[in-house]
């Protein structure tokens, strides 16, 4: 499939190029020790990504340990309530820990063995990122420091505790808003001075190369699981793929199944509240090029150019940027981003648990909702959605705001 001329049936041995750009977002933008570091990590990545000993073994610990794969469900009740559209769900709530988080983590930790390194660092927004490295970090037997802002703190206390049960040290970062970002912030400083004994594994598709790509290679098998357990349980393709974009892992994931395919893609940011600034998270629908934590992409900036104040009901989604492989796919509209705000967000996770039996994280509402936008725009077809992770860690702060509806 040919596509705005990118042939992209080929499109993974180009994009990133050896400097790690799709286009014109991506590359290495940090300081010279940093550079040495990521160069080391790259190398590393290079050397054993196409090892059989390396595949071999991600591949049983996707099977014997995360228990992949994770399986496609039909929301019948659901696609009823709407129409004649059918709504199908690939379950990475399913994925041990409850999010497609672990997929990365574990790759990443398991390239931190091979490179003999002791510690992992890392940030995390709504805890999935966090909950899934420091089980990764118990599984390998590697010390792990995770960095989480107060408000994340406050917001997802489920997932702190699972975090320090697991034997993870979480540090409170207290500077600026308190959330996503100011978290990578200090994940970054810390790994400054820690880097030959350590490695930051990054918990999106963001950061400087190598991450973006390792990170989507990981995930991956999101996307090449749920396009062959779609034509098996259908003989056929859907019409439409819709995941939600913070960072854009678990996007990224699902989508690249779904490249070469003439499927319609659609990724999914958060408004929030509504369209002025500070009020949403939406930096591919409303931000500018822009460079921030040694990446170049599409950001969301203040009066001064610096990163904009951020807001969304989801913690994971709360990033004022996204991953320059979206940044590139939203140029080339291969990929269509929208938005869905908060309210609609809240009815669809009341939706899928009354209809389905299904507690979505936050983060996934957002993509469930979209589907369900679009089931009633269709009015025929097939609609898949990335359930990127389970509601467990939402509950307590969905019945204080929202009460149960």
């Amino acid at each position: 499939m040919e596509f705005k001329g990118i042939e992209f049936d080929t499109y993974f041995k180009h994009y990133p190029n050896q400097e790690g750009f799709f286009g014109k977002y991506g590359g290495c933008y940090i300081s010279e020790d940093l550079q040495k570091a990521m160069e080391e990590i790259r190398e590393a990545y290079f050397t054993i990504c196409k090892s059989r000993k390396f595949i071999s073994e991600l591949r049983r610990i996707r099977q014997e340990f995360q228990g992949r794969p994770t399986p496609i469900s039909y929301l019948e009740r659901l696609s009823g309530s709407l129409g004649n559209v059918q709504l199908y769900v690939k379950r990475e709530d399913l994925n041990h820990t409850g999010a497609h988080k672990l997929n990365h983590c574990m790759g990443e930790a398991l390239l931190a063995k091979y490179m003999g390194k002791k510690k992992v660092i890392a940030e995390t927004g709504a805890g999935q990122h966090g909950v899934a490295l420091a089980t990764a970090a118990a599984y390998f037997g590697l010390e792990c420091d995770i960095y989480m802002g107060t408000e994340d703190i406050k917001k997802q206390a489920p997932n702190v505790a699972r975090m320090k049960i697991l034997g993870a040290n979480v540090v409170e970062v207290t500077e600026g808003q308190a959330t996503l970002k100011e978290a990578v912030d200090a994940a970054f400083a810390a790994y400054a001075k820690e880097y030959k004994d350590c490695i930051y594994c990054i918990g999106s598709v963001l950061g400087p190369h190598p991450f973006p790509m390792m990170v989507r290679d990981f995930q991956s098998v999101v996307g090449i699981e749920a396009r062959e357990q779609f034509l098996n349980m259908t003989g056929e393709l859907p019409d439409a793929v819709v995941a939600c974009v913070g960072g854009g892992s678990n996007a990224m994931g699902m989508f690249s199944g779904f490249l070469n395919d003439p499927v319609e893609i659609y990724g999914i940011e958060p408004l929030g509240r509504g369209t002025a600034l500070g009020d949403h998270a939406a930096s591919l629908k409303y931000g500018t090029e822009g460079i921030m934590h040694g990446f170049n992409s599409i950001m969301l900036k203040d009066e001064n150019g610096e990163p904009a104040p951020v807001y969304s009901v989801a913690s994971g989604l709360d990033y004022p940027s996204s991953g320059p492989e979206h940044a590139f796919l939203h140029d080339l509209g291969r990929v269509k981003y929208d938005v869905i705000n908060d309210e609609e967000t809240i009815d669809a996770f009341f939706k899928l648990a009354r209809l389905e039996g299904i507690i979505p994280a936050i983060e996934s509402a957002h993509a469930v909702a979209y589907g369900m936008k679009l089931a009633k725009q269709m009015g025929t077809g097939s609609v898949l959605i990335n359930l990127s992770g389970r509601g467990d860690k939402d509950m307590d702060y969905i019945i204080e705001h929202y009460g149960i509806r």
